[in-house]
């Protein structure tokens, strides 16, 4: 099993104490890299490194889809593309990759890191945050077994799309039974970014794990940490 990294805190030359992704993100984040997913919050870098923006879709169509981000500063989507894949990023050509809060909306969890890990360069960091599902709406969803991800790593996905909607929205929004077809359809139709997946740490781990031994993604675990509702994860490309 992983064991939980200690990550020395730095002051980060600022007269507050640095947030937990803050810290995490000036020890290892430099050179050019990806953020996927950011919406409206994209994370704090330190100087010196750059970042491009990826999205499943381009800035004004993210604003359609989320009404509620319509008055709110969105950074520009840089790369329009499925966040699971990266077919545009050649492999081994970006320094890291930011992925806050997107794993548990990936239908292939073990894929799309495995596709994060195939772009960074050997050295490279995946930074990653996922929220802990006993701390957030997902609380009342069961946890995503391994099983569960590793067979849909093995086999594919697209078989389980339904099932998961039917448990988002019963289970997340809570829509009345007569009415939870009619969601789900809706939700479908439209492509809406749920989460497919929830995790606590013991999971989390215990799939991080078989991404490193049983898979051989060829990573080490440089900080895992929690971090109020989340657990931030630093994953290292082995050098060859």
């Amino acid at each position: 099993m992983l064991r939980m990294a200690l990550t020395q805190i730095s002051t980060l030359g600022r007269r507050r104490s640095p947030t937990v992704r803050e810290a995490l993100a000036a020890r290892y984040l430099s050179g050019e890299g990806l953020e996927i997913g950011a919406l409206n919050a994209p994370m704090w870098v330190p100087r010196g490194a750059k970042v491009r923006y990826v999205d499943r879709l381009p800035t004004p169509k993210l604003r359609e889809q989320y009404p509620e981000l319509r008055d709110v500063d969105l950074p520009h989507v840089d790369v329009v593309c499925d966040g699971e894949r990266l077919s545009p990023v050649l492999s081994n050509t970006v320094s890291f990759v930011v992925a806050n809060h997107v794993l548990e909306h990936c239908q292939n969890p073990l894929g799309a890191i495995e596709e994060w890990l195939r772009v960074v360069h050997e050295g490279g960091i995946v930074f990653m945050a996922i929220p802990d599902k006993r701390l957030c709406f997902d609380s009342e969803r069961p946890a995503t077994p391994l099983s569960h991800v590793l067979d849909e790593y093995e086999h594919g996905a697209e078989k389980n799309l339904r099932a998961h909607f039917e448990e988002w929205v019963a289970l997340v929004e809570k829509v009345a039974p007569d009415a939870r077809d009619a969601r789900v359809e809706e939700l479908i139709s439209t492509g809406y970014s749920i989460h497919f997946h929830a995790w606590s740490w013991t999971e989390m781990v215990e799939m991080l794990s078989c991404a490193r031994d049983r898979l051989g993604f060829g990573f080490e675990v440089e900080a895992l940490q929690r971090n109020g509702i989340e657990v931030v994860a630093v994953l290292k490309k082995k050098l060859r």
